[in-house]
């Protein structure tokens, strides 16, 4: 696939910064946006693997780094899941008054949620796919609790999360305790597709289970055997592409 490297505005007015990869062949039949995991980046290799498998299908996609993650400017510590939400929205404006507007959304693990609350504001949107993502967000609220118990007095506090430290401040808690998944996946009137690995150790497989339950048809859970939560085996990446690429299909006109 070719890759190219973009910029754009994101939703605290800082540049995110992100990469364009699409089919070799020439111009993508669709594009499709993905929202990487909590704490990681564009960068992460299965993300590249699991582009390259769509863009095989003819599908391109635009990855980014939130705000203050990897490349993208800004202090992770001002943002929250609304800020994510809002710079996925930024990502599908640029996409659709430079390119295309996205029809595929993507989100892996804490991505996923934001996709899906992002989607209603992107009108292009045919179809959501969820890769090892939670069923509310108290996990990540749990998550940060055990790991810094004080923040709640102490307003912010440093914090050791997917093997990296980050400053976390009261209002990231107060964030995930005003967005309601259940209500998210209710409001979401697009086909909905669920990749989760049964041995995933970071979100158990009983998230995606509860998901699905929650959501409308259409709706497909798949289980990504042998997987771990990041994808980090190329086969488990591609796999996980080639599937959203098939099951994206039943749901366009590509």
């Amino acid at each position: 696939m070719k890759s190219e490297r973009l910029h754009f505005p994101g939703s605290q007015a800082y540049q995110l910064e992100g990469r364009l990869d699409v089919p070799d062949s020439g111009r993508p039949v669709a594009y499709a946006l993905f929202a990487h995991c909590f704490g990681c980046t564009k960068n992460l290799k299965s993300i590249a693997r699991l582009d390259r498998a769509l863009a095989d299908a003819g599908i391109g996609v635009l990855r980014f780094d939130f705000t203050g993650l990897g490349e993208s400017e800004g202090d992770f510590a001002d943002t929250n899941f609304s800020s994510n939400v809002w710079d996925v929205v930024a990502a599908a404006h640029f996409l659709e008054a430079n390119y295309e507007g996205p029809r595929l959304l993507i989100g892996h693990s804490f991505g996923g949620p934001a996709m899906m609350q992002a989607a209603r504001f992107i009108p292009s949107a045919t179809a959501v796919a969820t890769i090892a993502a939670p069923a509310d967000l108290t996990h990540m609220q749990n998550a940060i609790l055990s790991a810094a118990p004080d923040i709640e007095e102490t307003g912010e506090a440093e914090v050791m999360l997917v093997g990296r430290r980050f400053r976390i401040k009261k209002q990231f808690l107060d964030d995930l305790a005003h967005n309601n998944m259940a209500q998210m996946i209710a409001n979401l009137h697009l086909p909905l597709l669920i990749l989760h690995a049964p041995a995933d150790d970071i979100v158990p497989i009983e998230d995606a289970e509860r998901i699905f339950a929650m959501a409308r048809y259409p709706k497909n859970l798949v289980a990504l055997d042998r997987a771990d939560h990041l994808l980090l085996e190329e086969q488990d990446a591609r796999y996980a592409g080639e599937l959203i690429a098939a099951w994206f299909r039943r749901y366009s006109d590509v």
